[in-house]
């Protein structure tokens, strides 16, 4: 018999945490998250999102173990974005075991029925800012920092359930850094600069922190991103968590922002891009960075020891993308991928609708690798 606890103190949330490194202990694709990140996410007094969102979490046991997790959450501000009414399951992990997934996710509906919902969806985080999406393919890929990793039993312990169907998959893409800017690119870049007056903007440290430049950058993913795939509006609270915790630490060299200088210098466009954190993580301890996780980080953060660099964050304003804005960003970012010594860059996920989007790699060495799916089913009274 499966148990199922609802997790009502810090002991527990620990345990929820634990368990996903357990699981994953020794397996040479998945990456830690940073362990202090899971805690400021989950905990309802750190987390700016239980502005929008309730959530509750649920372990399962078996023979007295710890053997899944899940997490129940509703994000009121897209339920009425999207006129829904949607339970989410989210950091959904478990052993190979059909009792046990199908005990986490029966716990997530009761939950969500409870509170007036009728249809579930998953795995999805808090808001598109957290992690999305079960892996489908790209098994024997290592993932990065900012998605999720799981075994290829998961998506059969869910086609086995039964009623479930995509409701949205994410593509994610490796790219070889080329040894200089594609003509295409660079064309265009010169073009654009010419004809609409955008301008490449480096930014300091201080314009991005103390300036409000890094604000400026979430406001325009609000802008950017607002009629994607189940989207909510980030708050002045989430904004300023999220400066905080990964704008603040950017290398400038590798962020890059787009201007139009016939509209007073306005933020149109911008790059956030990262040395990959994933070799590095892998060398922690479960996460956590001390007693050494710390120097391994910090290797790949400022000393760029890593191969590969991760796109973590590419918006251009809806009016500014027939103009061939991103090419700016491009002819600009990709010579210093090369001073660094990246030889590969990894794309973040990518809607498979967004063609406009997912276009662009075609004019560079590009693989499709990896592939992340959200589900969804109505909840049965």
């Amino acid at each position: 018999m499966v148990e199922i606890k609802k997790v009502t103190d810090g002991r527990g949330l620990d345990t929820f945490i634990q368990f996903y490194y357990d699981l994953y202990h020794g397996n040479q694709y998945y990456v830690p998250f940073l362990y202090f990140d899971e805690v400021a996410t989950l905990r309802k007094d750190k987390n700016p999102s239980f502005e929008c969102c309730d959530a509750d979490y649920f372990l399962a046991y078996k023979e007295g173990k710890v053997v899944g997790r899940v997490a129940a959450i509703i994000n009121r501000r897209a339920n009425e974005r999207w006129n829904r009414k949607q339970v989410r399951f989210g950091w959904f992990d478990f052993v190979d075991d059909p009792e046990v997934s199908q005990a986490l996710i029966n716990a997530v509906e009761e939950w969500g029925r409870a509170k007036g919902m009728t249809e579930i969806v998953g795995p999805m985080g808090f808001t598109d800012m957290d992690r999305e999406g079960m892996l489908v393919e790209g098994f024997d890929r290592l993932s990065t920092h900012y998605i999720n990793y799981n075994y290829p039993y998961y998506l059969q312990h869910i086609e086995n359930m039964g009623g479930w169907q995509k409701d949205n998959d994410y593509m994610e893409y490796r790219i070889r850094v080329p040894e200089e800017v594609p003509e295409k690119f660079r064309k265009i870049a010169e073009m654009v600069e010419s004809r609409y007056n955008l301008k490449v903007r480096k930014l300091t440290n201080h314009e991005l922190v103390e300036g409000g430049y890094g604000k400026k950058i979430f406001d325009m993913i609000n802008v950017t991103y607002k009629d994607l795939y189940g989207y909510s509006q980030l708050s002045e609270r989430q904004i300023t968590q999220l400066v905080d915790s990964y704008i603040k630490k950017a290398d400038m060299n590798l962020v890059t922002t787009v201007v139009d200088m016939n509209d007073g210098g306005k933020l149109v466009g911008f790059g956030v891009t990262f040395p990959s954190f994933a070799r590095a993580m892998q060398k922690t301890r479960d996460g956590r960075l001390m007693p050494f996780g710390w120097w391994h980080v910090l290797k790949a953060l400022k000393w760029h020891k890593t191969d590969t660099v991760d796109l973590l964050l590419i918006g251009v304003l809806p009016e500014y993308r027939s103009k061939g804005a991103n090419a700016l960003i491009f002819n600009d970012l990709i010579p210093r991928f090369k001073e660094y010594g990246f030889k590969w860059a990894e794309a973040m996920p990518q809607m498979e609708t967004n063609e406009s989007v997912r276009s662009q790699w075609q004019y560079l060495d590009a693989e499709q690798h990896r592939k992340h799916r959200v589900f969804k089913r109505k909840l049965n009274r």
